[in-house]
């Protein structure tokens, strides 16, 4: 069970908690296969293949595995690459990405994540720990949130316990008193387990829990969990 009186901060996932996220990604996708079709017409040809698209990642992945949780990186050099391969300018990769980087941060979050954010950012510090590359504040959602730490930045990604203990470092707190809340079972619940949090899995789509571990507390929104914030101070 949630206990609810030792929480002194959350981190908070944020692809598929805060928002929807390969709407998202296909609408970046797209942009950014309509800006080479200007700009660079043989790699657009080249993207319009989806193995040759997955080739061209696969081989960035393989050749430059220092880029791993850096997935801005590896879209970047995955673009030059393709440019070169199209015999392109490869020097165009920076602005390709750009637009695709752009259109990335254009999400819609889910109908409870503003008033949900703006209710446990009143109550609590809390932090974004993501292993996308999404910012905060390119969404827009910056002044919720005291701190971000994101894997590309920090070198390694959920779950490995230490980028959890880095989201409670960054708010000054010890790990067993953040909250982290995530979509993800392996990533969220059981990386946060494995670092002495507690955990809530936001479960919108009605999963099966599958793991030994369960976590502290399950809800189908963000809604849900406010409400037992809010439920615990109407009885204090």
């Amino acid at each position: 069970m949630l206990d609810l009186t030792i929480i002194k901060a959350i981190s908070l996932d944020l692809d598929d908690t805060l928002w929807p996220v390969w709407p998202v990604i296909e609408r970046a996708e797209a942009a950014l296969d309509e800006w080479l079709g200007r700009h660079a017409p043989m790699t657009a040809a080249l993207f319009a293949d989806p193995t040759a698209r997955h080739d061209v990642r696969e081989q960035i992945a393989r050749t430059r595995p220092e880029l791993k949780h850096n997935l801005s990186a590896i879209r970047r050099e995955a673009i030059r690459l393709a440019l070169y391969r199209s015999k392109e300018n490869p020097l165009l990769a920076d602005d390709a990405f750009e637009v695709f980087f752009e259109a990335r941060h254009q999400v819609t979050l889910y109908d409870d994540a503003m008033l949900a954010l703006q209710f446990l950012s009143a109550r609590y510090p809390i932090v974004a720990l993501s292993n996308g590359n999404a910012d905060i504040a390119r969404v827009g959602l910056g002044p919720y949130f005291r701190a971000a730490i994101s894997a590309q930045q920090f070198g390694v990604g959920k779950p490995d316990p230490r980028i959890f203990h880095a989201a409670a470092g960054a708010v000054n707190v010890d790990a067993h008193n953040v909250l982290h809340v995530g979509d993800d079972a392996t990533l969220d619940v059981l990386g946060g387990l494995s670092a002495g949090m507690q955990t809530a899995w936001v479960n919108r789509a009605d999963h099966l829990w599958t793991h030994d571990a369960s976590p502290h507390e399950t809800v189908t929104t963000l809604t849900e969990l406010c409400d037992m914030f809010r439920a615990a101070e109407e009885q204090a």
